[in-house]
This record gives C-alpha cells, sequence and structure tokens, in this order.
C-alpha cells in the first residue's frame, strides 16, 4: 500500500512539471545533467523518456545505469528528486503510445527514425518538498519565523522507497 501512495506522489509532481533535469554518470565520476521532458510514467512508477540511442547519455547509461531525475516548479513551490536505474528499451509499441509532436523537433522521421531509443527508469528513491502556497504564504511563514525564532513550516517533505 505505502508503494502505491509513494508511486501516486511521484506521479502527481512530475507529471505537473514534466521536464526534468536528467543526470547520469561517467566512468571518471563525473556527471552530466540536460533538461529532458518525461514522455510517460507508467502505474508501476516506471519513468519514460526518448533519447537518441548514440548520444553521450546513452553510453553514459550503458556504462553506469544509476540516474538523477530532478523536477522543480518553483512557482508552486514543489520539488522531487528521483534516484533509479535507467536502461535503454527499443520498444515501437511504447514509442508510438508515448510519441508526442514534439519528439518530432528532434526525430523527424518519428517512430521510424533508426536513432530514436526508450530510456526507461526505475526508481529507487525519491524526495520531495511540496510546500504548494503562494509565495506570500511562504514569505510570511519565513518571516514568522524570524520573529518567533521557530523553524518555518514549508509545506510537505518526505523521503520515498520503491
Amino acid at each position: 500500500m505505502k508503494n502505491e501512495k509513494n508511486i501516486a506522489i511521484l506521479k502527481e509532481m512530475a507529471e505537473s512539471v514534466r521536464t526534468c533535469m536528467f543526470t547520469t554518470f561517467s566512468a571518471s565520476e563525473e556527471f552530466g545533467s540536460r533538461p529532458m521532458g518525461t514522455a510517460k510514467i507508467e502505474d508501476d512508477g516506471s519513468i519514460w523518456f526518448y533519447t537518441n540511442e548514440y548520444s553521450l547519455k546513452s553510453k553514459e547509461i550503458s556504462k553506469d545505469d544509476n540516474v538523477l531525475l530532478a523536477y522543480s516548479d518553483p512557482s508552486k513551490n514543489t520539488y522531487l528528486t528521483v534516484k533509479g536505474k535507467a536502461e535503454l528499451i527499443d520498444d515501437k509499441v511504447r514509442k508510438e503510445a508515448y510519441f508526442s509532436p514534439f519528439i518530432k523537433a528532434w526525430f523527424p522521421d518519428g517512430i521510424e527514425d533508426p536513432r530514436l531509443i526508450l530510456i526507461k527508469v526505475t526508481p529507487e528513491e525519491a524526495e520531495y518538498w511540496d510546500a504548494s502556497s503562494f509565495k506570500i504564504v511562504v514569505l510570511f511563514s519565513i518571516l514568522k519565523a524570524v520573529v518567533t525564532g521557530e523553524t518555518p513550516d514549508l509545506g510537505k517533505h518526505d523521503t520515498m522507497k520503491f
């Protein structure tokens, strides 16, 4: 039951933002991040992206499957990081099902593009912060904390396991 609750929180937060900073790790223990649009989050919590099979990120995933996704929406005061394992998958059915017109900007031939492949991220752990308050409410909470010496209440924060 807890896992279903965690997946629901993950889906709600990530789907509301759609774009994350997708971080991979290289063989020399360096990391690289780039913005990527989420193609789909399935009911089991797996997160799917489109990519070029020959890209640097694909090479890095082939050598080290650990990834970090960072979703952020400062206008809503919501933040989510997801640690997980990534794998490259060539699945024509999913390519068709998750396809959007925006993908054509990178892959003009659409799902028939021979470079097009999917990345599946299986979450292991996520951490989120969700104030979901107007900035004035957050500011008031911070000012109140300064005056009272108490820690400000900035909403929900939790770490989730999958």
